[in-house]
């Protein structure tokens, strides 16, 4: 049976361009794949029928051949100089058709896999990697936190090897081509019809080898230093807040580009201030006699001052007062917080004999001067009568 034209095969024109021939075999292959049509007994034949259309007209010699004389060009018996496979016979093979599986496998997956190119492909592919990204976790007190603060760490981590200019080689020698790879930094196995790639096991991926390594860092471009940075930490910061240092990680390997340094806050516990978002919170002890008779209590504020608050007569213990504005500034940006300020009131203790004196007359006299010890009451017999009926 006569061979279908390799340009109708693709379904592309005799003037298509390489890119129009690539982009055609792809559209091809993922229609005719076997694995994704297992109920047409045909698809293996066209899936190699494409296959080997594609390996003709992707290579300009091969395809010049064709224009000029068809499928004769690559027939065994053609006295003609076309082109011919290692051992005589003409024509695209199995080993070809590896290559062409292996060129869409390539360009289709690719990207996922560390990219394409290297020496003899035409890709550039880059070898330096980039360097890690580190975290600090810092503590700072609230005071701190709601003024803002700039502080000076110590941070140990890599940077570039400055013997070498992070190229990891020795004088001016360079880097040379991983005779495993090629360069492609991945080695290939053909198994059926799919090509297996996996990192090359000579030079780790980076597609190049170091014969002449730097003393000092080893060949890998960077060594261990502890360097001092200077953070400022802004007003507002929370436990958890995140400050990103832009290339103050590790420098990459073999002149690859710095990682970023991860500043996370945790602000300290007061012992006087409690912290909601940008609102404080501040237990205060008040006399019993200040409670029933009313008075004033002074109060410390964040920032360092004292705020003077009444206390009206008759106060309960849980009781708030808000102090405006005297909370923790907003990190970005806004209206400060409020300061609370709740009351709880101190039962006196190590009483003298005159104390105890004026308090039990004060018992003896005491009528409707406990509210909510009578509300109490009354609901607990509400409960007992409740349970004995």
């Amino acid at each position: 049976m006569a061979k279908r034209d390799y340009y109708e095969t693709l379904g592309v024109s005799k003037g298509a361009s390489a890119d129009e021939i690539k982009k055609a075999y792809r559209r091809k292959a993922k229609e005719l794949h076997p694995d994704r049509n297992s109920d047409n007994p045909n698809a293996e034949a066209q899936f190699k029928e494409a296959n080997e259309a594609y390996d003709v007209l992707k290579d300009a010699e091969k395809k010049a051949a064709y224009d000029r004389f068809g499928h004769a060009a690559f027939e065994g018996g053609m006295g003609g100089g076309g082109p011919r496979r290692p051992g005589g016979a003409g024509g695209p093979g199995q080993g070809d058709f590896a290559s062409a599986f292996s060129d869409v496998f390539e360009d289709l997956f690719g990207d996922f896999m560390g990219g394409q190119g290297g020496p003899g492909r035409g890709g550039g592919r880059t070898r330096a990697t980039r360097g890690s990204d580190l975290r600090y976790n810092m503590r700072v007190t609230l005071e701190e936190a709601f003024a803002g603060e700039q502080k000076t760490i110590t941070v140990p981590t890599a940077v570039t090897c400055s013997t070498c200019e992070g190229k990891g080689t020795e004088g001016a020698s360079e880097p040379a081509t991983c005779p495993t790879c090629s360069g492609m930094g991945k080695v290939r196995a053909q198994q059926g019809f799919f090509t297996v790639e996996r990192t090359c096991p000579t030079c780790s991926g980076a597609g190049q080898i170091i014969k002449n390594p730097c003393n000092v860092c080893g060949g890998v471009g960077r060594v261990e230093k502890e360097r001092q940075l200077s953070v400022n930490i802004p007003a507002g910061v929370e436990t958890g807040t995140r400050i990103r240092l832009s290339g103050e990680g590790e420098a990459g390997l073999r002149g690859g580009p710095t990682g970023d340094l991860y500043i996370f806050i945790e602000v300290s516990d007061h012992p006087i201030f409690q912290r909601d978002g940008v609102n404080l919170y501040c237990q205060v002890p008040v006399a019993m006699t200040a409670a029933a008779l009313g008075g004033e209590v002074e109060v410390p504020t964040i920032e360092g001052g004292r705020s003077r608050v009444k206390v009206p007569a008759g106060s309960q213990t849980g009781r708030q007062m808000r102090l405006r504005g005297k909370g923790m500034p907003a990190l970005r940006g806004g209206a400060r917080g409020d300061m609370f300020i709740e009351l709880a009131i101190e039962t006196p203790v190590n009483l003298t004999t005159k104390q105890r004196e004026l308090l039990r007359e004060f018992e003896k006299i005491d009528a409707d001067n406990n509210p909510q010890g009578d509300s109490f009451f009354r609901k607990v017999k509400g409960f007992w009568d409740g349970m004995t009926q």
